[in-house]
């Protein structure tokens, strides 16, 4: 009989079932031996289906988990004989028993891989085309493929298990922030643009022709009005919006944890939110992070690790040499703005092949070059450079690096900026060759004492490191005129494994002080009232002494989940070229809709 039904044309089988009144008991993840011989429903998507003879086994699958299904006919001739037409994907609802498994066939990875539902009946609920990629964990599909059926992508376990975290952190957060008497708060979506940093996406307004919203790029200057309202302490999880280049762990938009709080100082908002990133951890994945979290100086992170997000997991640190060859004979270092060094215990075993694939790529970051030397077991050092060197200079850099037998010594020499991120990025890839990196570990950190401004060699003007609505130092004021790149910020950043998950500051709070500000940044005063007027305004009014700190919530949770990039952790994401696959936006529209917008688009000048 089964091999008949095995031939014939299955289409009196897919009949899509309705409801009725069946209702769900369980999920596919909660069943165990404590609920052996109840009748249980449940109902999911078919992840393999096996036919061994005279049982057919099915592995149900729902966002928590699977659950092994039996179809036997020895118990239900009918549902057996019917079970034949199911197929991977199928949608399925199961009524049925709840048995031990038999000896041997016990899944100890499972958290149900003690029993299986013995079926007494089934619907067939929905059917399904064949997916494009197998939806399992190790599914080799390129990443275009899957964005593209990005709902196919996210029944994967591993995907689904990255939202459930993702919600708990979410609820972690509002809970914890409303014991502490936060108000959530709503800010505007469609707002003024006022460009001091990425570049906005701008909306065109119908109803005011020529005149465009832009989408936030963060509540920022809202949050501060709610201060200034009276509102003490805000904070909202909100979608904020950037146009520009993306990265591994960017998107053109994204979702902030945003925190401002009225009458505090740096000490009580890094108090707060280290407490909140603790609470998180603890409440998602049950990990205990320190109870204070280290900080460091901007100028120590720059100095000992080229970024100022440092991953402190592993040792490795970088040195400066500038002093060791100011002068030289060997014009390379000798006429740089900055040379440094990065010594790497037992390196002298890479290849010279390594070598040449870690010189290209330091060249992504500006480099032109990475010099080298190896520490011969004899003591001697093998290099194209070191004949270039005085013993004098040899012996002061023996000296600043204490390298042993087996080191490797990696030398940048140039621009400062590209001397640092070309040193970062190359100690962060040597980490991860020499296995310095524990993965299992969470090193939290915060950054202090940023410069306010920084110099801006396009616009030759100074800008703002952050924004400019932050404070300088106490005792600073006056060197926003006098030396304006000498000025640091009341600001703070939380790292975590060399990802910036979060940054704040204390605000300006009086008028006074934010035309000082404007007036470092070149912003006269005709420019600042049309770009910050209902800033300046609200100033006037009793602002109190406030300040906040701002979380990104997918980097967070990439770093919760374990995920490489921050696509894993968002639901429908955008491609590096901010793109979506699966909804093909951003597109043309119609011309009806430009004329009513008062737009008309250049025409593409063609290749």
């Amino acid at each position: 009989m089964s091999e008949q039904i095995e031939e014939r044309d299955y289409d009196e089988y897919r009949v899509i079932e309705p409801l009725g009144d069946w209702k769900r008991t369980h999920s596919c993840n909660e069943i165990t031996a404590k609920n052996l011989g109840e009748e249980i429903l449940i109902m999911g998507w078919v992840q393999f289906r096996r036919d061994h003879g005279g049982l057919i086994f099915i592995d149900l699958r729902d966002r928590e988990g699977l659950t092994q299904v039996v179809f036997s006919p020895e118990h239900n001739v009918d549902a057996h004989e019917r079970a034949h037409a199911i197929r991977s994907e199928y949608v399925v609802a199961i009524k049925g028993q709840v048995r031990e498994r038999p000896d041997g066939m016990i899944n100890k990875n499972l958290t149900t891989g003690e029993i299986e539902i013995v079926v007494d009946e089934w619907k067939l609920l929905n059917t399904s085309e064949t997916p494009p990629f197998a939806i399992e964990d190790r599914t080799d599909a390129a990443e275009q493929l899957r964005l593209k059926y990005r709902f196919l992508d996210l029944r994967r376990p591993a995907l689904a298990r990255n939202f459930i975290l993702r919600n708990k952190a979410a609820q972690s957060v509002r809970r914890y922030l409303d014991g502490l008497g936060f108000l959530e708060v709503e800010t505007p979506v469609l707002t003024k643009s006022t460009p001091e940093g990425a570049r906005d996406f701008l909306v065109p307004s119908r109803m005011n022709s020529g005149e465009f919203y832009a989408l936030p790029q963060s509540p920022q200057l809202f949050k501060q009005m709610l201060m200034v309202s009276g509102l003490d302490r805000y904070f909202q999880i909100v979608k904020c919006f950037r146009d520009e280049d993306l990265r591994a762990d960017r998107q053109p938009e994204f979702t902030q944890i945003d925190i401002e709080m009225s009458f505090v100082d740096e000490e009580q908002i890094m108090g707060m939110a280290e407490n909140m990133i603790r609470t998180v951890f603890n409440e998602t994945i049950e990990t205990a992070l320190p109870a204070e979290f280290p900080r460091m100086t901007f100028a120590d992170a720059m100095r000992d690790y080229g970024c100022d997000k440092p991953d402190v997991r592993f040792d490795l640190k970088l040195q400066e040499a500038s002093d060791i060859f100011r002068g030289s004979d060997f014009k390379v270092f000798g006429k740089a703005e900055l040379c440094k060094v990065l010594r790497v215990p037992d390196g002298a075993q890479l290849s010279r092949k390594e070598i040449d694939e870690y010189t290209k790529f330091v060249e992504i970051y500006g480099s032109k070059g990475l010099a080298w030397i190896k520490v011969k077991e004899d003591g001697t050092w093998q290099s194209p450079i070191v004949k270039f060197f005085s013993e004098e200079e040899c012996t002061k850099l023996q000296e600043l690096t204490g390298c042993q037998p087996g080191d490797i010594l990696f030398f940048q020499a140039g621009a400062a900026d590209i001397v640092n991120a070309a040193l970062a990025a190359l100690r962060l890839k040597l980490g991860e060759r020499f296995e310095l990196i524990d993965e299992s570990k969470f090193a939290p950190l915060w950054v202090t004492d940023f410069p306010l401004l920084e110099y801006n060699p396009d616009e030759k003007r100074y800008v703002a490191r952050h924004h400019p609505f932050t404070s300088p130092q106490v005792g600073q004021i006056d060197e926003l005129a006098e030396k304006p790149g000498d000025a640091l910020a009341r600001a703070y950043d939380l790292v975590i494994n060399g990802y910036e998950i979060g940054g704040g500051s204390i605000r300006i709070h009086t008028p006074e002080m934010q035309e000082k500000m404007f007036a470092a940044l070149g912003i006269d005063e005709e420019e600042a009232r049309a770009k910050f007027g209902f800033l300046m305004d609200a100033l006037k009014f009793g602002a109190p002494p406030h300040g906040g700190i701002a979380f990104g919530l997918d980097r967070l949770i990439m770093i919760l989940c374990g995920a490489k990039s921050i696509r894993d952790v968002i639901a429908f994401p955008k491609t590096q070229k901010a793109t979506c696959l699966m909804t093909e936006a951003p597109s043309g529209v119609a011309s009806t809709q430009l004329r009513d917008l008062g737009i008309r688009l250049r025409e593409k000048k063609e290749a």
